[in-house]
Protein backbone atom coordinates (compact mmCIF):
# COMPACT_ATOMS: atom_id res chain seq x y z
CA UNK A 1 0.00 0.00 0.00
CA UNK A 2 1.47 3.84 -0.95
CA UNK A 3 -0.44 5.19 2.08
CA UNK A 4 1.41 2.96 4.70
CA UNK A 5 5.26 2.49 5.39
CA UNK A 6 6.26 -1.17 3.59
CA UNK A 7 9.02 -2.69 6.21
CA UNK A 8 10.86 -5.00 3.39
CA UNK A 9 11.68 -1.77 1.55
CA UNK A 10 12.74 -0.43 4.60
CA UNK A 11 14.61 -3.03 5.16
CA UNK A 12 16.10 -3.35 1.61
CA UNK A 13 17.38 0.20 1.92
CA UNK A 14 19.54 -0.39 4.84
CA UNK A 15 21.02 -3.44 3.36
CA UNK A 16 22.06 -0.79 0.56
CA UNK A 17 22.81 1.20 2.90
CA UNK A 18 24.85 -1.22 4.92
CA UNK A 19 26.85 -1.90 1.31
CA UNK A 20 27.23 1.50 0.45
CA UNK A 21 29.34 2.20 4.19
CA UNK A 22 31.31 -1.12 3.22
CA UNK A 23 32.40 0.08 0.48
CA UNK A 24 33.58 3.38 1.37
CA UNK A 25 34.67 3.01 5.29
CA UNK A 26 34.73 -0.91 5.79
CA UNK A 27 37.02 -0.83 8.61
CA UNK A 28 35.28 2.02 10.12
CA UNK A 29 32.95 2.24 13.19
CA UNK A 30 30.25 3.10 11.18
CA UNK A 31 30.37 0.17 9.28
CA UNK A 32 30.06 -2.02 12.45
CA UNK A 33 27.02 0.14 13.66
CA UNK A 34 25.12 0.18 10.15
CA UNK A 35 25.61 -3.71 10.42
CA UNK A 36 23.80 -3.73 13.67
CA UNK A 37 21.36 -1.61 12.40
CA UNK A 38 20.13 -3.79 9.57
CA UNK A 39 20.04 -6.74 12.27
CA UNK A 40 17.35 -4.39 14.49
CA UNK A 41 15.86 -3.15 10.66
CA UNK A 42 14.60 -7.04 10.18
CA UNK A 43 14.06 -7.74 13.54
CA UNK A 44 11.73 -4.69 13.55
CA UNK A 45 9.97 -6.28 10.73
CA UNK A 46 9.50 -9.15 12.54
CA UNK A 47 8.01 -7.66 15.50
CA UNK A 48 5.90 -4.74 13.80
CA UNK A 49 4.22 -7.78 11.64
CA UNK A 50 3.92 -9.81 14.48
CA UNK A 51 1.87 -6.90 16.59
CA UNK A 52 -0.03 -6.83 13.97
CA UNK A 53 -1.40 -9.84 14.56
CA UNK A 54 -3.94 -10.81 17.41
CA UNK A 55 -2.60 -13.29 20.42
CA UNK A 56 -5.20 -15.67 19.44
CA UNK A 57 -4.00 -18.05 22.59
CA UNK A 58 -4.20 -15.05 25.22
CA UNK A 59 -7.98 -13.81 23.80
CA UNK A 60 -8.94 -17.83 24.20
CA UNK A 61 -7.25 -17.53 27.37
CA UNK A 62 -9.15 -14.41 28.56
CA UNK A 63 -12.14 -15.19 27.27
CA UNK A 64 -12.12 -18.25 28.92
CA UNK A 65 -11.61 -16.97 32.45
CA UNK A 66 -13.91 -14.48 32.13
CA UNK A 67 -16.75 -17.28 31.37
CA UNK A 68 -15.43 -18.75 34.64
CA UNK A 69 -15.73 -16.20 36.82
CA UNK A 70 -19.51 -15.38 35.64
CA UNK A 71 -20.03 -19.15 35.74
CA UNK A 72 -18.15 -18.88 39.46
CA UNK A 73 -20.67 -15.54 40.78
CA UNK A 74 -23.49 -17.66 39.42
CA UNK A 75 -22.50 -20.58 41.99
CA UNK A 76 -21.98 -18.53 44.38
CA UNK A 77 -25.38 -16.55 44.64
CA UNK A 78 -26.90 -19.96 44.33
CA UNK A 79 -24.69 -21.59 46.95
CA UNK A 80 -25.59 -18.66 49.48
CA UNK A 81 -29.86 -18.99 48.88
CA UNK A 82 -30.14 -15.69 48.55
CA UNK A 83 -33.99 -16.49 47.90
CA UNK A 84 -33.55 -17.34 51.89
CA UNK A 85 -31.81 -14.29 52.87
CA UNK A 86 -33.67 -11.72 55.34
CA UNK A 87 -34.91 -8.81 53.37
CA UNK A 88 -34.94 -6.43 56.44
CA UNK A 89 -33.84 -2.70 55.66
CA UNK A 90 -30.49 -3.34 57.46
CA UNK A 91 -29.73 -6.70 55.94
CA UNK A 92 -30.81 -5.86 52.65
CA UNK A 93 -28.52 -2.44 52.61
CA UNK A 94 -25.33 -4.67 53.37
CA UNK A 95 -25.81 -7.47 51.11
CA UNK A 96 -26.46 -4.62 48.61
CA UNK A 97 -23.25 -3.05 49.16
CA UNK A 98 -21.58 -6.72 49.51
CA UNK A 99 -22.61 -7.69 46.04
CA UNK A 100 -21.52 -4.24 44.81
CA UNK A 101 -18.57 -4.05 45.76
CA UNK A 102 -17.98 -7.44 44.38
CA UNK A 103 -19.38 -6.56 41.08
CA UNK A 104 -17.32 -3.63 40.82
CA UNK A 105 -13.77 -6.03 41.45
CA UNK A 106 -15.11 -8.72 39.07
CA UNK A 107 -15.43 -5.98 36.18
CA UNK A 108 -11.99 -4.63 37.65
CA UNK A 109 -10.44 -8.16 36.97
CA UNK A 110 -12.41 -8.21 33.49
CA UNK A 111 -10.91 -4.92 32.12
CA UNK A 112 -7.24 -6.36 33.52
CA UNK A 113 -7.73 -9.09 31.39
CA UNK A 114 -8.93 -7.39 28.62
CA UNK A 115 -6.18 -4.47 28.34
CA UNK A 116 -3.67 -7.80 28.85
CA UNK A 117 -3.05 -8.04 25.12
CA UNK A 118 -2.88 -4.08 24.60
CA UNK A 119 -0.04 -4.01 27.66
CA UNK A 120 1.91 -6.61 26.23
CA UNK A 121 2.55 -4.98 22.91
CA UNK A 122 2.75 -1.72 24.41
CA UNK A 123 5.60 -3.06 26.97
CA UNK A 124 7.81 -5.17 23.56
CA UNK A 125 7.70 -2.11 21.73
CA UNK A 126 8.91 0.73 24.10
CA UNK A 127 11.80 -2.30 24.95
CA UNK A 128 12.33 -1.69 20.89
CA UNK A 129 12.42 1.50 20.25
CA UNK A 130 14.50 1.96 23.72
CA UNK A 131 17.06 0.36 21.14
CA UNK A 132 16.44 2.04 18.27
CA UNK A 133 16.65 5.42 20.87
CA UNK A 134 19.78 3.52 21.77
CA UNK A 135 21.10 3.08 18.24
CA UNK A 136 20.80 6.83 17.45
CA UNK A 137 22.94 8.21 19.95
CA UNK A 138 25.56 5.88 18.94
CA UNK A 139 25.43 7.55 15.39
CA UNK A 140 25.75 10.64 16.61
CA UNK A 141 28.37 9.66 18.79
CA UNK A 142 30.64 8.79 15.52
CA UNK A 143 29.70 11.86 13.94
CA UNK A 144 30.08 13.99 16.97
CA UNK A 145 34.34 14.31 16.51
CA UNK A 146 33.74 14.63 12.99
CA UNK A 147 34.59 18.49 12.66
CA UNK A 148 34.91 19.64 9.17
CA UNK A 149 36.63 22.82 10.10
CA UNK A 150 39.85 21.06 10.89
CA UNK A 151 39.34 18.58 8.27
CA UNK A 152 39.59 21.39 5.74
CA UNK A 153 42.24 23.35 7.37
CA UNK A 154 44.74 21.03 9.34
CA UNK A 155 46.75 23.77 10.96
CA UNK A 156 43.57 24.15 13.51
CA UNK A 157 44.62 20.82 15.05
CA UNK A 158 46.18 20.52 18.49
CA UNK A 159 48.26 17.80 20.35
CA UNK A 160 44.91 16.45 21.70
CA UNK A 161 42.65 16.57 18.64
CA UNK A 162 41.50 12.71 17.20
CA UNK A 163 42.76 11.93 14.45
CA UNK A 164 41.07 12.92 10.90
CA UNK A 165 42.44 11.38 8.15
CA UNK A 166 39.28 12.13 5.34
CA UNK A 167 39.79 14.10 2.87
CA UNK A 168 36.69 16.97 2.08
CA UNK A 169 34.41 14.56 0.40
CA UNK A 170 34.72 11.30 2.22
CA UNK A 171 33.99 13.20 5.59
CA UNK A 172 31.03 14.90 3.44
CA UNK A 173 29.79 11.47 2.06
CA UNK A 174 30.46 9.88 6.20
CA UNK A 175 28.11 12.64 7.44
CA UNK A 176 25.82 12.05 5.16
CA UNK A 177 25.97 8.03 5.92
CA UNK A 178 24.79 9.17 9.42
CA UNK A 179 22.09 11.30 8.23
CA UNK A 180 20.47 8.70 6.28
CA UNK A 181 21.06 6.08 9.11
CA UNK A 182 18.85 8.44 11.81
CA UNK A 183 16.34 8.49 9.00
CA UNK A 184 15.88 5.15 8.88
CA UNK A 185 15.84 4.59 12.28
CA UNK A 186 13.07 7.63 12.46
CA UNK A 187 11.01 4.98 9.68
CA UNK A 188 11.46 1.52 12.00
CA UNK A 189 10.03 3.86 14.82
CA UNK A 190 7.19 4.84 12.48
CA UNK A 191 6.44 0.91 12.03
CA UNK A 192 5.61 0.44 15.09
CA UNK A 193 3.10 3.35 15.80
CA UNK A 194 1.05 2.47 12.25
CA UNK A 195 0.74 -1.29 14.22
CA UNK A 196 0.11 -0.27 17.98
CA UNK A 197 -1.93 2.78 18.00
CA UNK A 198 -1.40 3.07 22.07
CA UNK A 199 -1.11 7.08 23.43
CA UNK A 200 2.14 5.50 25.11
CA UNK A 201 3.50 3.83 21.81
CA UNK A 202 2.65 7.26 19.62
CA UNK A 203 4.31 9.42 22.15
CA UNK A 204 7.72 7.37 22.42
CA UNK A 205 8.14 7.13 18.54
CA UNK A 206 7.36 11.06 18.01
CA UNK A 207 10.30 11.51 20.78
CA UNK A 208 12.33 9.11 18.51
CA UNK A 209 11.72 11.14 15.52
CA UNK A 210 12.27 14.45 16.94
CA UNK A 211 15.71 13.53 18.21
CA UNK A 212 16.79 11.79 14.76
CA UNK A 213 15.48 14.80 13.00
CA UNK A 214 17.62 17.06 15.52
CA UNK A 215 20.39 14.83 15.50
CA UNK A 216 20.23 14.97 11.95
CA UNK A 217 19.70 18.88 11.53
CA UNK A 218 23.47 19.05 13.26
CA UNK A 219 24.85 17.05 10.77
CA UNK A 220 23.73 19.05 7.95
CA UNK A 221 24.91 21.83 9.69
CA UNK A 222 28.73 20.22 9.10
CA UNK A 223 27.25 19.82 5.53
CA UNK A 224 26.97 22.96 4.71
CA UNK A 225 30.01 24.14 6.56
CA UNK A 226 31.82 22.49 4.41
CA UNK A 227 30.45 23.39 1.37
CA UNK A 228 30.66 27.33 2.72
CA UNK A 229 34.40 26.58 2.89
CA UNK A 230 34.95 24.96 -0.12
CA UNK A 231 33.23 27.93 -1.92
CA UNK A 232 35.08 30.47 0.29
CA UNK A 233 38.42 28.35 -0.53
CA UNK A 234 37.71 28.25 -4.25
CA UNK A 235 36.93 32.18 -4.97
CA UNK A 236 40.17 32.96 -2.59
CA UNK A 237 42.23 30.94 -5.28
CA UNK A 238 40.45 32.34 -8.11
CA UNK A 239 41.13 35.88 -6.73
Amino acid sequence: MASSLQAPKIVQTLERLESRIGVRFPESGLAAVCRELVTTGRDTARRARALSRPFRGLRIGVFALIVGGVIAQIAAARFLHLERMDFEAANLVQGTEAAVNLLILFGGAIWFLLTAEERIKRGRVLAALHELRSLAHVIDMHQLTKDPTVVLDPSKRTPMSPARNMSEFELTRYLDYCSEMLALIGKLAALYAERVRDPAVVNAVNDIENLTGSLSRKIWQKIMIIGQLDERRANSNSA
